[in-house]
């Protein structure tokens, strides 16, 4: 197994791995996203590759704004984090998220961060065996405006 920074040509190996985490969007709207993100230096993604094949991919940003329980600017933050249910339990997880925290270390963060949903728990605890620590519990409310 390989970790590597992924390249403008790998993007196609992505946009699976981007659907099985995050569903309901077109292929078109990855590639585009994939694109923009690509010209960002503030966002890298990383694959995890079994041969030729892309097993699992992780994503960071660097955060400017003020990430919940952190004291510094900017944070690393863990925007993504996938890997294929064949190829789970062999701590390719932890080697994607190792990648995600050298790169923001390299950047100048002195903490690294993330977020899960509250319903998620299988997440909750991957979070945890990979020393992250809960900073917070929220939830979130809307209300429109204008007397709708």
């Amino acid at each position: 197994m390989i970790i590597r920074q992924l390249t403008a040509q790998e993007h196609l190996h992505l946009i699976p791995l981007l659907q099985a985490l995050w569903p309901g969007q077109e292929r078109a709207e990855w590639l585009e996203e994939l694109e923009n993100s690509t010209r960002d230096p503030e966002v890298v993604f990383f694959l995890a590759w079994e041969c030729v094949h892309a097993i699992g991919f992780s994503q960071v940003q660097l955060r400017h704004d003020y990430v919940e329980g952190t004291n510094s600017s900017p944070v690393g933050y863990l925007e993504g984090l996938y890997v294929h249910p064949n190829y789970r339990q062999r701590g390719i997880a932890r080697h994607l998220v190792t990648a995600c925290e050298e790169w923001a270390s390299s950047k100048g963060c002195s903490e690294f961060a993330s977020d899960v949903e509250l319903p998620n728990v299988d997440s909750q605890r991957m979070h945890e065996k990979l020393g992250f620590q809960e900073a917070n519990r929220v939830v979130c409310y809307v209300k429109p405006l204008g007397g709708n």
